[in-house]
């Protein structure tokens, strides 16, 4: 057995390329794109190591062209959540007493895995799964990914290496256990390195994990999978699954053994679970730890000071980028009388600019939206806003779903600043703009901080310090993360930690060590060298007149 004290690589955030015309990366993604469109695949679950089909599949199918079939999913019932949750329990022991830097290795190599040979097919599938540009799929499929694996292992490091101070004679100790039970994985649609980190994270602390991704995530969650066996994960440790919610939490919130629950999805789905652990805590054997991002209803805030051309970028990238359908998306902005002509320009031109259609054209910046469910869920709230007089449709606002879910983005202009798409997370490329007067910058700023129950990002626009000053305490709970001149989205692991407060979620930053401290459970060990042999302590010794003990005059005699 080695008795190093291991260091780790030390890690750094994973270089964004630029896919240019005619550069490698670009031509080997292409021919990734091409070979993947072309094939039907066949995509099993994934449990205690061993592929598992059921014969009864669903097919998946890419947003932006909904006709065309790139594989299909084995879905799986009750029976196959009980088999994943005996399979993690079975090799739960075997995992967490490995040495951690046995763990580590598995996640570092899998990292490289991504940056290397799987890089192409991993944004692939997050193109054509999820229908996210070039850039869009670099950023998360690929970078973001392998800073999780990468970060979260020195994280990993950095808890074990902390230790209590120990007094004279005392040697104290803390060791980070992992959990007594499994860990549920419950992860979303949108990001792909979102739904790796959801059952890696837990797993690198010495957890083993029944992870359930959404259905239209599964063609990029199946490659993180096999990524993660190539880099040697054992079996058991993680246990893929297609089933729905509903069957999953049946069995998963009532058995004794559940211990925690890794979650980014709705507001009222995590809200649901709360409840429904609530209901169940009796039948637990320990409390389990519930860790949730949801969503957000994010704004930007302008000073009257604020640099126009800037404002104007951050939020055309930060409301539209990913078709909106990111829980950071800018969908709310508050802009002054005196600034409004200006940027109503700037996202005019702007929007008339963008290119529309499938992520396989590299020049298109607006893809299609995630399924008909969401794509109908937005044209209503536009077609609301076309016919209320208390809002303007500013530009955009078309949508087709012919191909594929395409919707042409909106700007609307509200008159109420409490106007339903002003409040409500609607998790697509619409946005609502309120004008204030300039001289209302304060009173606007309680408005943002009172208008809805989200709170995870948020930014403010300004040269004027005071203002900025003012905006921060302001809004100190109003967003998880804050951002200054930059738009309210492109949280970097180990820069910008992700997550939010209030109904936004439990903010157990994603990115940073706060995350990986939910998924252990400390226990603080104390080793006396030279313990006592009389439970007697000095105050109970007795005393004479003067004021001496009794036990040393004595002594004192002989």
């Amino acid at each position: 057995m080695s008795n190093a004290i291991s260091l780790v690589p030390v890690a750094v955030n994973e270089p964004v390329l630029n896919y240019a015309p005619g550069s490698p990366e670009r031509e080997s993604l292409k021919a990734a794109i091409r070979k993947m469109r072309s094939e039907v695949r066949d995509i099993p679950m994934y449990i205690n190591g061993k592929e598992v089909r059921t014969g009864k599949t669903s097919a998946v199918r890419p947003p932006h062209d909904h006709q065309h079939v790139v594989g299909n999913f084995h879905v799986g019932g009750k029976e196959h959540v009980e088999q994943a949750i005996e399979a993690a329990l079975a090799a739960r022991q075997a995992w967490s007493d490995l040495p951690w830097e046995q763990r580590a290795a598995i996640f570092l190599k899998a990292a490289d895995l991504l940056a290397g040979p799987y890089r192409a097919i991993i944004n692939a599938a997050t193109m054509i799964g999820q229908s996210k540009n070039v850039y869009q799929a670099e950023i998360d499929a690929a970078c973001e990914m392998i800073d999780f694996l990468r970060f979260n292992v020195q994280y990993m490091r950095q808890i074990y290496t902390e230790q209590p101070i120990s007094s004279k004679g005392i040697w104290n100790r803390l060791e980070h256990r992992g959990l007594e039970g499994f860990v549920f994985a419950l992860t979303p649609f949108n990001f792909t390195a979102i739904s790796g980190n959801l059952p890696t994270s837990p797993a690198m602390m010495g957890n083993t994990v029944v992870w359930k991704p959404a259905n239209t995530q599964v063609y990029a969650a199946s490659v993180l999978m096999q990524v993660f066996m190539e880099a040697g994960l054992p079996p058991g440790v993680i246990n893929l699954v297609y089933v729905s919610g509903p069957v999953a939490g049946d069995v998963i919130f009532q058995h004794p053994d559940f211990a925690g629950i890794h979650f980014t999805g709705s507001t009222g789905v995590f809200q649901d679970i709360w409840k429904t652990i609530g209901t169940n805590i009796h039948r637990y054997k320990a409390y389990p730890r519930i860790v949730g991002e949801t969503g957000g209803k994010d704004f930007i805030m302008a000073h009257p000071s604020a640099d126009v051309p800037a404002l104007v970028a951050a939020i055309t990238r930060g409301a539209f980028e990913y078709q909106g359908q990111k829980c950071s998306a800018a969908s709310r902005v508050y802009i002054p009388k005196s600034l409004w002509p200006e940027v109503k320009k700037g996202l005019v031109n702007d929007i008339n600019s963008f290119k529309i259609g499938p992520t396989e054209d590299f020049s298109n910046f607006v893809n299609a939206v995630i399924d008909e469910k969401s794509f109908d869920k937005l044209a209503k709230y536009i077609d609301d806003a076309k016919k209320s007089p208390d809002v303007e449709v500013v530009v955009g606002g078309t949508y087709d779903k012919s191909k594929g879910w395409y919707i042409h983005p909106p700007v609307l202009l509200a008159k109420d600043p409490k106007y339903v798409t002003m409040c409500e997370e609607l998790f697509g490329p619409v946005l609502t703009v309120y004008v204030y007067e300039d001289a209302q910058y304060e009173q606007t700023l309680s408005l943002v901080d009172q208008t809805g129950t989200y709170a995870l990002t948020g930014a403010i626009f300004s040269q004027d310090r005071y203002a900025i000053d003012l905006a921060m305490r302001k809004l100190t709970h109003a967003a998880g993360n804050f951002y200054i001149n930059d738009k309210c989205t492109g949280a970097v692991v180990g820069q910008q930690p992700f997550g939010g407060g209030r109904a936004s979620g439990t903010n157990d930053k994603a990115g940073s060590i706060l995350n990986l401290l939910r998924w252990v459970s400390p226990r603080a060990i104390k080793e006396t060298f030279v313990p006592p042999t009389d439970y007697r302590y000095p105050f109970l010794q007795e005393e004479n007149a003067n004021g001496s003990p009794v036990r040393q005059q004595a002594e004192a005699a002989k």
